[in-house]
């Protein structure tokens, strides 16, 4: 009981509440301690540090003999920021791909890329066939170091099987970059057939070092900075950030966003306390931290954000209003419904409309807009039947409709993958393979961010029709690949 329960909170990102649940458990079973140790890294702070510590030396011998666990427990280690314990458990256990992977990530976050680079000859000497995570470890360890030599010696080992994937050529052109070989760089870029944001930005960077002093202004640090903030780049941004001598509110603000887009949100509030020392508030700061809370679904953050801003913008009903919206967004995802309905309750009393999706798609230089469950189309039963007919191939393919996208209560006629079939995109893809069955590219734009299950859902559809779909959404381009790959790599 205690541990589905455990297990249930953390699914909804309440992980205070799985320690203080395991706190009540007399007898703590392995699964238990599994699941503790899961909360304590996914928290990442001191005080979990502090638990796992405390929690692994009062537990059973026989516990240390439960690969499971000791798994667990090496993760707990690393992502609370204490490698030295993880090495000291690395060195007693059987050792595992996985296992190395995880260690070699903590070093490199530790920026140790010497640890990393001996771990990575430890599998060689051990005969230990590495993956793409090992690779993509190894890379940015040699991109910390940045010497050419080096980087030589050690690409060699790595399979021309995985110099093919974009993953690892995007980092590769980090890697040269930072080595001093621009010609290297370039050739990488050049290699890759379908380069993605990260690509591209790896290559903005570069071209960001390059480019003299007296010619960077506000715009080219906002611009460069938006750019990692939208790739992941977190440890890019930051450098970049504390080389700019005069930081301007649209800096901090691009350098918010990179921090909050990236669940970082420790590191994100310390930049706006540190502008506000000498600033008023500004809002889009705030509303970049909620946006961050809400794409991780993070409850607790995303209500001190939202209570924080209540009394830091106590005069700015709209905004708020905007920022209501997406506390709710966040309750009702992870099923708090009371909570949801409260907030839900609150904003019709601020007045606030509902923005629907609404898309628009060219077809034969005809333009056609859908609302989110549209029936006002000529031919909406085609398209609705159309709908149905790539929602069945897409449960043949193992989609699963995620629920947590549902913000609102169903009514009695819908189900989860009826409301969801519902969303404008979803409507206008249908209506372009209904035109043309043999379509090969879609443009769709969205007035709203695509939804984690239309992102799923839209690389499976590009993928089983063969059909390349991009969708411009509020935020940015999304180009699905018939490979079952986006542009953005999933971070959006």
């Amino acid at each position: 009981m205690y541990g589905a329960m455990m297990k249930g909170y953390i699914e909804n990102n309440q992980l205070t509440k799985v320690v203080d649940l395991f706190n009540q458990i007399k007898n703590p079973s392995h699964i238990n301690v599994i699941v503790l140790f899961n909360a304590c890294a996914r928290l990442g702070t001191k005080e979990a540090l502090n638990i796992i510590r405390k929690v692994s030396k009062e537990m059973p011998k026989n516990f240390q003999l439960n690969s499971r666990l000791v798994n667990s427990l090496l993760d707990a280690f690393i992502k609370c920021g204490d490698c030295s314990s993880a090495e000291s458990l690395f060195s007693k256990t059987k050792k595992s791909i996985i296992n190395y992977g995880n260690l070699m990530n903590g070093f490199n976050k530790e920026n140790n890329p010497l640890k990393t680079l001996d771990l990575f000859n430890q599998m060689k000497m051990n005969s230990i066939q590495g993956n793409i995570i090992i690779y993509l470890c190894l890379i940015k360890a040699l991109a910390q170091i940045g010497d050419y030599s080096i980087c030589q010696s050690f690409i060699k080992h790595i399979p021309n099987s995985f110099l093919l994937d974009n993953q690892i050529q995007n980092a590769l052109i980090d890697m040269w970059s930072k080595s001093g070989s621009i010609d290297k760089a370039k050739e990488t870029f050049d290699k890759i057939s379908q380069p993605d944001r990260i690509g591209y930005t790896a290559m903005t960077i570069e071209l960001f070092r390059q480019i003299s002093e007296k010619f960077l202004d506000e715009i080219t640090y906002v611009c460069i900075l938006n750019a990692c903030s939208h790739s992941g780049l977190v440890d890019e941004a930051q450098s970049i950030f504390k080389n700019i001598s005069i930081k301007t509110e649209c800096i901090y603000g691009a350098m918010i966003d990179c921090f909050s887009r990236a669940s970082f949100f420790q590191q994100a509030q310390q930049l706006i306390d540190e502008y506000e020392r000498d600033h008023l508030p500004v809002l889009t700061m705030y509303m970049a931290l909620l946006s961050g809370a809400r794409n991780v679904n993070n409850s607790s953050s995303a209500q001190h954000i939202y209570d924080r801003m209540k009394k830091v913008f106590p005069e700015q009903p709209d905004p708020l209003t905007a920022a209501t919206t997406l506390l709710n967004n966040v309750y009702a995802s992870i099923g708090d419904l009371e909570k949801a309905s409260n907030i839900q309750k609150e904003l019709q009393k601020l007045g606030a409309k509902k923005k629907f999706g609404l898309s628009w798609t060219v077809i034969n230089r005809q333009i056609s807009q859908f609302r989110a469950h549209d029936q006002s189309h000529p031919r909406s039963n085609e398209i609705y039947a159309e709908v149905k007919k790539i929602s069945r191939e897409l449960l043949q393919h193992g989609h699963q409709y995620d629920s947590s996208w549902i913000t609102r209560p169903l009514n009695q006629d819908e189900t989860i993958e009826s409301v969801l079939c519902g969303h404008s995109e979803k409507l206008a893809i249908a209506w372009n393979f209904l035109e043309n069955p043999n379509v090969k590219r879609i443009q769709v734009t969205n007035n709203l961010r695509v939804c984690g299950d239309c992102h799923r859902a839209i690389k499976l559809i590009a993928t089983v029709r063969k059909c390349e779909i991009i969708i411009r959404d509020a935020n940015r381009n999304h180009h699905f690949y018939t490979n079952g790959q986006c542009s953005c790599n999933d971070y959006f």
